[in-house]
């Protein structure tokens, strides 16, 4: 009730886009999505009036829009009536709005989130007063509130499929976790950073102790299945639509989607199959936007933080979209071989965390917002065994300030300044974490099997980092000439704390795979073994 409290707290406060015509913000898209879907044929839903908020998300977000939209029709027509509603803001919208997230994170991510921590707390032995407590520390995360319940998305909906995935993995139900995660993938595409370490434990459970075909069968199955669940409503209403005579597509209002302008087949555009195949083809291609740059805005990734001092908009696009993915690949590998290695449930956070980081880095189209599926599953292990003593929650707590710090030039342009503070502090207050306390690093806590003098070291001087960079954003003009010198500098020193965090939860997972005693074990076994030969 409280953790509501606070998240309805915070969308009295601005959101994206207000007053800001012609394109307003996120709230607008969502609201624009609404109006699409409940007004227009299926067929036309990723087509029409692109330029617009044109709808660039998996149907399940579509689906979720037209509910909303013709319940909101129902409350007052005009907000969402074709056209003539763009850029609509009374007050009354707003409070729908803020209303549809938190009831939407109320039906999905916050019984999935008791859940998984139950589930974890059991699994390791926490005590229940333990998991409440770290609960509350995963409802409260600053990040999350912030950018859902101020800014406007709806990420908790695609974070609570996750859970839910990760959940039914935890309880041995590997068939229930594919069904939630292919929903996380069809609900937002950004649970992708998800996937190498979901695909890599399911091919280690399907191989170890030894293969399992038909294991690995009814996970295949059940995959497409669930895949072909989520888009049957949208192909089959474009298909209804064309036997109704409905137009979906004009080469003059959109071109051609690349999937069939590049087929290496002629396709009868009179056939009963071709709405199908464009409404495929075109929904593949909104959702994944390679046409693209290789980053939104200024986010603290390798690509951004290269690009201030060698720019790489001089090099073609392709060639950045190949080395990005390579990049990608090569900083995901150790996590997605150690998981499928050892694939225990109880290691898929870890796992989880560490391609998260990995896409968030070095992966290609990344969004400032994208740095929530990260912080996830590194926060669900305040759940777990030693969640809250000294080491998790110094290097977790860690992540999380450092993570919606990197958020604040986002925040502050939606004048969110007052909810970042409070939200971040209050956080850091419950936790115990700077700047309210300093308890983890000096203290009674640090000398008890605490911390390590480096990761004193490291973790206080970024917090230093934070406090004088916004003490320099607020009081000290930027430079002329250079009006992004603050937003640059959170880019590089965010890239550098994410780049130890992605180190960190790798190494976590290696060591807590089993993996560094079977190879040692290995070692001194044949050491010994050569010893007795030699004797």
């Amino acid at each position: 009730m409280a953790v509501g409290l606070f998240r309805w707290a915070t969308g009295f406060w601005g959101y994206s886009g207000f007053n800001t015509p012609p394109m307003h913000g996120d709230l607008e898209a969502q609201r624009h999505w609404m109006e699409i879907t409940i007004h227009l044929p299926m067929s036309q839903w990723y087509l029409y009036d692109l330029q617009y908020w044109g709808l660039d998300y998996p149907p399940l977000t579509a689906y979720h829009s037209w509910l909303l939209g013709k319940v909101g029709s129902i409350i007052n027509p005009d907000w969402f009536a074709l056209n003539s509603s763009r850029g609509f803001e009374e007050q009354l919208l707003k409070v729908f709005m803020r209303a549809t997230v938190l009831i939407s994170e109320y039906l999905v991510y916050i019984p999935a989130g008791i859940i998984l921590n139950r589930k974890l707390g059991r699994l390791r032995g926490v005590n229940s007063w333990e998991s409440s407590i770290a609960l509350v520390a995963i409802w409260m995360q600053p990040a999350t509130i912030l950018i859902d319940h101020a800014h406007f998305q709806y990420n908790t909906v695609m974070l609570g499929f996750a859970l839910a995935s990760i959940s039914s993995m935890l309880a041995g139900r590997a068939l229930w976790g594919c069904v939630f995660f292919v929903a996380a993938l069809c609900y937002k595409q950004m649970a992708l950073y998800y996937a190498p370490a979901i695909f890599a434990y399911l091919v280690g459970i399907c191989v170890s102790p030894h293969p399992n075909m038909s294991r690995f069968l009814a996970i295949g199955l059940v995959t497409i299945f669930s895949f072909a669940a989520c888009f049957a409503p949208l192909l089959l209403g474009s298909l209804y639509d064309y036997y109704r005579g409905v137009t979906a597509f004009t080469a003059e209002e959109t071109p051609l989607p690349p999937l069939l302008a590049h087929a290496p087949i002629t396709l009868n555009e009179h056939s009963w199959y071709y709405p199908l195949l464009l409404q495929l083809a075109q929904s593949i291609h909104r959702i994944f936007p390679f046409a693209r740059g290789l980053f939104e805005d200024k986010v603290a990734n390798m690509w951004c933080a290269i690009h201030t001092a060698h720019k790489l908009n001089n090099y073609p696009l392709g060639q950045m979209q190949r080395i990005s993915t390579v990049v990608t690949l090569i900083s995901i590998l150790p996590s997605t071989m150690t998981i499928s290695l050892f694939p225990r449930a109880e290691l898929l956070p870890w796992a989880m965390a560490s391609t998260a980081w990995g896409f968030y880095l070095c992966s290609f189209q990344v969004h400032e917002k994208s740095v929530l599926l990260p912080l996830l599953p590194m926060t669900i292990l305040f759940g777990s065994d030693g969640g809250l003593g000294t080491e998790m929650r110094a290097w977790i707590g860690w992540a999380n300030m450092l993570g919606v710090w990197t958020l604040f030039p986002l925040l502050k342009r939606d004048e969110l300044r007052m909810p970042y503070g409070v939200l971040t502090l209050l956080w850091a207050y419950l936790l115990g974490l700077p700047p309210t306390s300093l308890s983890l690093y000096f203290g009674r806590q640090s000398n008890n099997g605490g911390l390590k003098v480096f990761t004193k070291l490291l973790h206080l001087a970024f917090y230093l980092a934070m406090i004088a960079w916004h003490v320099g954003e607020a009081f000290v003009p930027p430079p002329e000439g250079k009006p992004d010198f603050w937003v640059v500098l959170n880019v590089l020193i965010g890239f550098a704390g994410f780049g130890i965090c992605l180190l960190w939860c790798s190494w976590q997972l290696i060591l807590r795979s089993g993996m560094m005693e079977d190879y040692f074990g290995v070692r001194m076994r044949i050491e010994a073994a050569a010893k007795k030969k030699k004797q």
